[in-house]
């Protein structure tokens, strides 16, 4: 973000030539010192007939920027924006190379530790009831569905749903919801990650670059010396440890660390981590099956570290914000509506990606369709998926406003149309 510095001139008495005082005499008596003349009157114009008042809110309409949220950063949003993309379309075509290419969650964990620095500048109870309240309303909300779904379909529920009121372990389910409910490990690890920001943070501005570096141990410890138990308590463990790095390195970012380490410095581990990551992956894809980051935490923690080290500092050290996005207003609009609904599609995805399938069955019963739609298609079930996400971030994506205290919208940032006197 950039600051305009004007009016200085004007502020210190300063028009841009030295300004030397008058002789007294000339002063007292109403003559020009030497070397001037007096200037004949400036008749100023006469003023022109104010414009319509519709005409001038037309211009000024036609003028202004999209709105955005204050003290957002396009940089990071867009960022956001394109992990939401990718974890839709993980889902979807389930490329294993996906997490290598762009790995989303190592990505939001990132930028999500950044905002919480920022936020902690406040009292940290404070920030945490914030974030708490901004984020289990629409979880509440999309678990109404889940679950009386599940019990419509035989599932028998015990103590254990008190995990669908407060996320802080697994919330249980069954065999038949598994595919809606299996992506609450992102809510229940970023819940984690806040209830202890404020220590972490504390203990962080200690000793910044150490932390930051030794952040990455609690994951080598669990992958070579101790093994966390297989149950709700070792998944929150692993999750935590994987991603643990990314989120310091968002308190890295907001308090300038990354500015004053050296580029070569950066760019070397960066590359060491990228490289033992993805060396990893490729040859332990006998216990997996795959080379999938999302199966092998090991290599996630690593890869993602180097990634988002290279995507954070890259930001500090250029300066990029990506301004010019808002000369693109469809695109800038796109990415404000995926970061102020970013719950919400991520929660309802899987939802539209399962609802998908039974519509496109459909599409097989119309002659037309069945000829002329690749109806067979994953980039067909694809975009039908986001036309899906597409709705219910109109008809779901309002509790995202209350939840953060805001008027509800049906899309966020939409102008109210102007009428005319």
């Amino acid at each position: 973000m950039s600051w305009e510095q004007q009016g200085y001139g004007q502020e210190y008495g300063y028009s841009g030539y030295p300004q030397q005082p008058y002789p007294q005499q000339y002063v007292e008596y109403g003559q020009p010192p030497p070397g001037t003349a007096f200037l004949p009157p400036v008749t100023e114009p006469e003023p022109e007939p104010p414009a319509s008042p519709a005409l001038v809110d037309a211009e000024a309409e036609e003028e202004k920027p999209p709105p955005r949220p204050p003290g957002r950063d396009r940089y990071f949003d867009t960022l956001r924006a394109v992990a939401l993309i990718r974890v839709v379309g993980y889902h979807t075509f389930g490329w294993a190379w996906a997490g290598l290419v762009f790995p989303s969650m190592g990505i939001m964990f990132g930028l999500a530790g950044t905002l919480m620095a920022k936020s902690l500048e406040r009292a940290a109870f404070e920030v945490v009831r914030s974030r708490m309240r901004r984020l289990l309303p629409p979880f509440w909300f999309w678990g109404v569905f889940v679950v009386l779904a599940m019990l419509v379909h035989g599932w028998m529920p015990g103590r254990q749903i008190v995990f669908w009121v407060l996320p802080l372990g697994d919330p249980p389910g069954n065999a038949w919801g598994e595919q809606a409910w299996e992506i609450l490990w992102y809510l229940r690890t970023y819940l984690w990650f806040v209830l202890l920001s404020p220590l972490l943070l504390r203990v962080f501005r200690l000793a910044p670059v150490p932390f930051l570096l030794l952040s990455l141990a609690p994951i080598v410890v669990f992958q070579f010396l101790w093994e966390p138990p297989d149950d709700r308590l070792g998944s929150a463990l692993t999750d935590l440890a994987t991603f643990l790095f990314c989120w310091i390195l968002g308190f890295a970012h907001r308090d300038g660390v990354l500015e004053r380490l050296k580029p070569f410095a950066v760019v070397v581990l960066s590359l060491a981590a990228l490289g033992f990551g993805g060396w990893y992956a490729f040859t332990h894809q006998a216990e997996t099956g795959s080379y999938d980051l999302d199966d092998i935490p090991l290599a996630q923690a690593f890869w993602s570290a180097g990634y988002v080290t290279l995507l954070m500092w890259a930001k500090a050290y250029f300066g990029i914000d990506f301004a010019w996005l808002t000369r693109f207003r469809r695109t800038d609009r796109l990415v404000t509506v995926f970061n102020s609904r970013a719950v919400t599609i991520y929660l309802w995805h899987e939802i539209a990606l399962i609802l998908a399938v039974p519509l496109i069955d459909l599409f097989w019963d119309v002659p037309a369709f069945e000829k002329w739609l690749p109806l067979e298609s994953q980039w067909f079930l694809f975009g039908v998926g986001w036309v899906l996400i597409a709705v219910f971030v109109l008809v779901c994506g309002w509790v995202e406003d209350v939840a953060g205290k805001k008027k509800p919208q049906l899309l966020p940032g939409r102008r109210p149309a102007r009428m005319s006197p």
